[in-house]
């Protein structure tokens, strides 16, 4: 009887099913979307994680064999152990160790520590990828949040939908309180009008939750695919792949099976506990409980605006789940926008506008040093290139007589003012970091005609200012001279190998040398120099450097070459000559290299990419939100029939009936945008004033423009859900209502 009661109910009020049935289809279509997009994002994940560390779960390391390797190997859980050839060394091998069962991981390894006598310290984890399968080793620092962010969104989301389309089934089912309260008079129980009402939500939902579980399938499907577009354009990106399993098809047609479940009882529940006398009597319509004035409503838009109000705030409880979307919706989507924006131009500071002058390519090679390097004539004949440097870099100590410090310098306190460690050798004497540039002969000898001096390559030139990090910042920062103009020689010593800072070696790891010049100017590299650790930082050419580079030693393993191109706004132009300087070096060295353009292009394109993401998201939450409004306007008929016949009969126009839903629209909006807009300054402030931004740099550039459409869109469409309710509403003789509490549909 109830089954086909059910189904005639559905047949003859199809308009009352619709909401529920869009709400479904929502639920499943986000639902659908959100797993399978994280799915796809947790194996990119582990992809990626396997590449950057390996695809190992444990590693041990020890004296051992060959047959050591097979005994690892007949371990139960053990899949295979193989030897890590970059790790291992005469004395110790390393052993990667790959496992079935990934969750007993730790026990399995501290097992093979035990068989082998090994230390604790001589095993570790891959932590990171480990984390990826939810496994928490002992001994792991880092958060690793990844994961149970992917969930907590889900679980958000899933929270979310369950109170939009409770909403959606309370309305429906608030409208047949009366029939049910028959139905309990005559011996219908509880449990019967249970079932029958979840039986109800069973045939309207299982249609759009499989449409919408295929179309979320889609969706994820068609982001992936622009992600991919996004990343195989970038230098070095990997290849993004879409991914599906029917485990995951599973898992979200229960999500979604469960949420409508979960929606449905809630009300379902409430109204079988009804007494048949309350059941038949009906339930009120929404009121308050204690009358509130709404001032500002009130002072702006009169009578009307005090009414909307009451509205509102008799509806609160209703409105909860649209407020908090739309709050985490605009927070986040604001919080992204301002966040891009900062970080865009922190990066210019420090990066891009901070070198476009002095870089076109730069190409790393790998693993060798400046005085091996034997291709330096042909770089300097490139013919797409206007200037072309080699260099190398190295770390030493530098002893400097104490009054070898600038006037302005010692007025301050002396280097020890800033907070490094400077180690006195002898009562007149300190040594400081220096950082050496060793540049090729044909450049130090440009560097000497752009300083001033006659070009030679018998000693260095001394870039003679220290940032004065006491009374600026290192975003805006104040220089004064490091050391006398008038100084002669330096020595430089070599860094201890081990020991204390400042600890240094005998004099034979010292060289004495020559100052060409002390300035203020620096050769055109890619470089930030002596702003770290305060260092006197040494231009030295590449001869001198074959003299003193066995006492100083302190290079470091890789060399570099900055080329400036003839046409330097061209990306052909610069990638034409970036291939140019691999295929000469690249056939002999390792070598990695980069062009200016092309990274700034690589670098907007992986932020379009995660603010596709990342407004997805925001989307996503507001979509939630202006969904529970057209659930709400479409209960307008029997939630506010009498609401609105009352302020009629006492002179509301048809005119001030609109107004209030306008009003109405506009309050769920602002209110929301409003506290976030707050919050978002707060925040922003904050982020601003850590970074030591001038504050007016931000407000320039804010991003105004594409926070003030999402705010619009977001309005026009929760302003769309009020007019379809308000134009139901007003086409009902809203006069008979007064008299009976039924109303044709």
């Amino acid at each position: 009887m109830w089954r086909e009661y059910s189904a005639d109910y559905i047949k003859q009020n199809r308009s009352s099913g619709l909401s529920i049935v869009v709400a479904a289809f929502i639920a499943a279509l986000f639902l659908s979307f959100l797993c399978s997009l994280f799915y796809n994002f947790w194996l990119d994940n582990v992809e990626g994680t396997k590449m950057e560390t390996g695809d190992w779960h444990g590693r041990i390391t020890g004296a051992f064999h060959a047959e050591d390797l097979e005994l690892i190997e007949q371990f139960a859980n053990v899949e295979k152990a193989v030897v890590n050839e970059e790790l291992s060394g005469e004395q110790k091998t390393t052993v990667d160790v790959l496992f079935f069962n990934k969750r007993t991981v730790y026990r399995d390894m501290e097992a093979i520590r035990a068989w082998f006598k090994a230390a604790e310290s001589d095993v570790t984890y891959n932590y990171q990828l480990l984390s990826l399968y939810f496994i928490r080793i002992p001994g792991d620092s880092m958060p690793r949040l990844l994961m149970p962010a992917y969930l907590a969104v889900v679980l958000i989301v899933c929270v979310s939908l369950i109170l939009v389309i409770h909403n959606s089934f309370a309305v429906s089912m608030d409208s047949r309180v009366h029939q049910f309260g028959i139905f309990s008079s005559i011996g219908a129980t509880p449990g019967q009008i249970r079932i029958c009402l979840l039986q109800e939500a069973f045939l309207l939902c299982a249609a759009p939750i499989f449409v919408g579980l295929l179309a979320g399938i889609a969706l994820s499907f068609g982001t992936m695919k622009a992600m991919g577009m996004l990343t195989a354009e970038l230098v070095g990106g990997r290849q993004v792949n879409f991914y599906w399993h029917p485990a995951v098809f599973a898992g979200i047609l229960f999500l979604s099976f469960l949420t409508v479940l979960i929606s449905a009882w809630i009300p379902a529940n409430r109204l079988s506990r009804l007494t048949p006398l309350e059941a038949i009597k009906g339930t009120a319509e929404m009121q308050l409980k204690k009358k509130k004035r709404s001032p500002i409503l009130t002072m702006l838009f009169g009578v009307e605006g005090e009414l909307a109000g009451n509205g509102l705030k008799a509806r609160k409880k209703a409105l909860r789940t649209t407020s908090l979307s739309l709050m985490l919706a605009f927070f986040g989507f604001m919080m992204m926008q301002c966040f891009f924006t900062l970080s865009g131009i922190s990066t210019d500071y420090t990066y891009f506008k901070a070198y476009q002058d002095v870089w076109d390519v730069m190409t790393t090679v790998k693993d060798t040093k400046i005085e091996a390097f034997g291709l330096t004539a042909e770089l300097k004949e490139l013919p797409g290139a206007d200037n072309t440097v080699l260099y190398q870099k190295a770390e030493a100590l530098c002893r400097l007589p104490k009054d070898a410090e600038s006037e302005e310098l010692k007025n301050l306190g002396g280097v020890t003012v800033f907070g490094e460690e400077v180690a006195d050798d002898e009562a007149d004497f300190r040594k400081v970091k220096a950082s050496v540039i060793i540049l090729d002969d044909e450049s130090f000898k440009e560097f000497c005609g752009q300083v001033g001096i006659a070009p030679r390559i018998d000693g260095a030139i001394l870039l003679n200012r220290i940032w004065d990090s006491i009374h600026s910042n290192f975003r805006y920062p104040q220089y004064i001279p490091y050391v006398r103009e008038d100084l002669d020689t330096v020595v430089l010593h070599r860094m201890a190998a081990a020991g204390e800072a400042g600890q240094v070696m005998d004099e034979k790891d010292s060289a004495k040398v020559p100052v060409l010049a002390c300035t203020d100017m620096t050769p055109a590299l890619r470089e930030e120099y002596g702003k770290s650790d305060h260092d006197l930082v040494h231009f030295i050419p590449l001869s001198l450097w074959r003299e003193i580079s066995g006492k100083v030693g302190g290079a470091e393993p890789d060399c570099y070459i900055r080329a400036l191109a003839g046409d330097r706004t061209s990306p052909e132009a610069l990638c034409a000559l970036e291939d140019e300087i691999i295929k000469i070096v690249g056939q002999t060295y390792e070598v990695e290299s980069e062009n200016r353009i092309q990274e700034k292009l690589d670098n907007d394109k992986m932020i379009a990419g995660y603010e596709l993401v990342l407004g997805g998201f925001c989307v996503l939450l507001a979509i939630i939100g202006i969904a529970h409004v057209f659930s709400n306007t479409q209960g307008f008929l029997r939630q506010r029939k009498k609401e609105f016949a009352r302020y009629m009969s006492i002179g509301l126009t048809p005119r001030g009936m609109w107004k209030i839903f306008c009003i109405e629209a506009l309050v769920t909006v602002g209110r929301p945008m409003f506290l976030t807009l707050v919050l978002t300054i707060m925040a922003m402030a904050v982020m601003i004033k850590a970074s030591n931004l001038n504050a007016l740099e931000f407000i320039r550039v804010a991003p105004v423009l594409p926070i003030l459409t999402f705010i619009f869109t977001v309005f026009g469409f929760v302003a769309l859900a009020y007019f379809l309710g308000g134009r139901k509403l007003s086409k009902c003789e809203l006069a008979k209502t007064l008299r009976g509490d039924s109303m044709s549909e």
